[in-house]
C-alpha cells in the first residue's frame, strides 16, 4: 500500500531540519542557524505505534529563486496542500507569532488538509511559558509543545499526526495483481504508453514535460492477467527540478516504485541512453525490483537489418551494473510490441519472486565449490558451510562462511552466476548476504 506523506511546513530557521532528523532517528537534513540551508526536498519513511508514513522536510529560501520569503512560504503551503495527507507546520517558541506564520496558516486552513502545530524549541521541561498560548492565535486548534533538539515532545506530536493519517488497509488488488511502474525521464511517453495498453486515454499526454504530476493507477484486466501500471512523473536531474510541485512530483515516482513488483523503465529511442536514465534505473536496481528497459518510439528510428542488434548491444553496455535487465523495443505511437511488454512483465515478476529451496541450493553450493575452491589468504581458506534463501522480491540468499573477510567479491559473483545459470534467474537482481557463523562452531 502506498504510505501516507506527512509534510513539515514552515518559514526558514525554525528548526524544521532538526526536527526532521528528530522523528526519522538520523541525520539526513543538513542543520545549520542559516535560512536556506535545505535547498532540496528530504524525505524518508518514519513509523510510529506501528504505523509507517513518508515524511518530507521541506526547505525555505531557495538560492535561486528572486522571489521574497513571503512568496516562499505560500509555495511550501502549496507543496503540503497538494501531495500531503497531513502538513506539519513548525514555529518558533522564541520568536512568537509571526505574520508569515499567519500567511501559511491561513493557506493550510483554506485547503481542509489537516495541520497540526508544532510549537519548536520549547527547550525547558515543565508547563509551557505564558509565550507558548499566543499560538492558539493561529486557529489550528491546539498547539504541541517540542524541542527539536532534546527530543521532548514529538512523541505528543507523532501521536497527533497519527490521529489525522487514513486507516491501514490493503490495496484492493489481489495477490494475482502484478504493480508496474512506468519510470523515467519527463517526454519519453510513459502516459502514451499506459494509455495503449489500456485503448483508451486514461493519462494526460503532452509534449510539454512534466504534465503528469502525481503517480496515478490504472487497473488492466485482459488475456495476458491482471495489472495495476502506475504512470508516474518524469524523474529530471536536481538541477533542472527547480519548481517546488515536481520536487514531490519525483518523489511520488519513487514511491511508486517501492510499491511495484516491476519497474518499466521507459527511454526515448531518438536519444539513447542518457545519464539519468541509469539514475532512473539505478534506483529500481538498488530497491531490487524486477526491471525492464522499454525502448519507446522504436517507430522512429530509421532502421536496417542490423539496427536492432546494435542498440541492444550499446544498452547492454550502457546498462552494464544491471547485466539482468531485459530490453523491449516498442512504440506507444502503433501499438509495436506492446503484447510483448505483457508477456515479458509477467517473466520478470515471475522470477523476482521466485523461490528456492535450501536443499537444492546447498547442491549448487557443493557443485560450485568443488568446481572452484574457495579463496585463501596466508594459509587460512574460506568455509563456507551452508547457503539459504531468506526473502523474494528480489530472491535473497544468505551464505555462512568462517571468516566474511575471506569472501572476496569475485568469488561471491562467481555463486552467483551458477545460482542464476542453474535456476534461469537471468531476468532479476540477486542479494547475496554473507554471515559469520559463531567462532564456537567453526571447527
Amino acid at each position: 500500500m502506498a504510505l501516507p506523506v506527512v509534510a513539515i511546513v514552515g518559514r526558514p530557521n525554525v528548526g524544521k531540519s532538526t526536527l526532521f532528523n528528530k522523528l526519522i532517528g538520523q541525520r539526513l537534513s543538513i542543520v545549520e542557524d542559516t535560512p536556506g540551508v535545505t535547498r532540496d526536498r528530504i524525505y524518508s519513511k518514519c513509523e510510529w505505534s506501528g504505523r509507517e508514513f513518508m515524511l518530507v522536510d521541506t526547505g525555505g529560501i531557495e538560492p535561486d529563486s528572486d522571489d521574497v520569503i513571503l512568496s516562499q512560504m505560500r509555495r511550501q503551503a502549496e507543496l503540503a496542500i497538494t501531495t500531503a495527507q497531513v502538513a506539519v507546520l513548525v514555529t518558533d517558541m522564541k520568536c512568537g507569532v509571526t505574520a508569515n506564520d499567519y500567511e501559511v496558516a491561513s493557506m493550510l486552513i483554506k485547503s481542509g488538509k489537516p495541520v497540526v502545530l508544532c510549537v519548536n524549541k520549547c527547550d525547558a521541561l515543565g508547563e509551557p511559558p505564558m509565550e507558548f498560548y499566543e499560538f492558539y492565535n493561529l486557529g489550528l486548534g491546539d498547539p504541541v509543545a517540542v524541542s527539536s533538539v532534546h527530543g521532548h515532545g514529538t512523541g505528543d506530536l507523532l501521536d497527533a499526526v497519527l490521529e489525522y493519517l487514513p486507516e491501514e488497509g490493503e490495496e484492493d488488488y489481489g495477490e494475482d495483481v502484478i504493480k508496474v511502474a512506468v519510470i523515467g525521464k519527463p517526454n519519453v511517453g510513459k502516459s502514451s504508453i499506459i494509455n495503449r495498453i489500456c485503448g483508451e486515454e486514461r493519462v494526460i499526454v503532452s509534449n510539454i514535460a512534466g504534465t503528469t504530476r502525481d503517480a496515478t493507477d490504472t487497473v488492466v484486466e485482459n488475456e495476458n492477467g491482471k495489472f495495476v501500471f502506475i504512470d508516474t512523473a518524469g524523474i529530471r536531474k536536481k538541477s533542472k527540478v527547480l519548481e517546488s510541485i515536481e520536487k514531490f512530483s519525483v518523489l511520488r515516482s519513487y514511491m511508486a516504485v517501492d510499491r511495484a513488483d516491476v519497474a518499466v523503465i521507459v527511454i526515448d529511442a531518438t536519444e539513447g541512453f542518457t545519464e539519468q536514465d541509469s539514475k532512473v534505473a539505478g534506483y529500481a536496481h538498488e530497491k531490487g525490483k524486477a526491471c525492464i528497459v522499454a525502448v519507446n518510439k522504436w517507430d522512429a528510428i530509421e532502421k536496417d537489418t542490423n539496427t536492432m542488434d546494435e542498440f541492444r548491444k550499446k544498452l547492454s553496455d550502457d546498462f552494464s551494473f544491471m547485466s539482468y535487465v531485459p530490453f523491449v523495443f516498442i512504440s506507444a505511437k502503433t501499438g509495436q510490441r506492446i503484447e510483448k511488454l505483457f508477456d515479458m512483465i509477467k517473466y520478470v515478476a515471475a522470477q523476482n519472486s521466485m523461490r528456492i529451496s535450501t536443499g537444492k541450493l546447498n547442491d549448487v553450493l557443493a557443485y560450485a565449490t568443488a568446481r572452484v575452491q574457495p579463496p585463501s589468504d596466508k594459509g587460512k581458506r574460506l568455509k563456507i558451510y551452508y547457503m539459504t534463501q531468506a526473502s523474494t522480491k528480489p530472491p535473497t540468499f544468505v551464505v555462512f562462511v568462517n571468516r566474511k573477510d575471506l569472501f572476496h567479491f569475485s568469488y561471491q559473483r562467481y555463486l552467483e552466476n551458477q545460482i542464476r545459470e542453474t535456476f534461469s534467474l537471468d531476468a532479476t537482481p540477486i542479494v547475496m548476504s554473507v554471515r559469520e557463523r559463531d567462532t564456537q562452531d567453526v571447527k
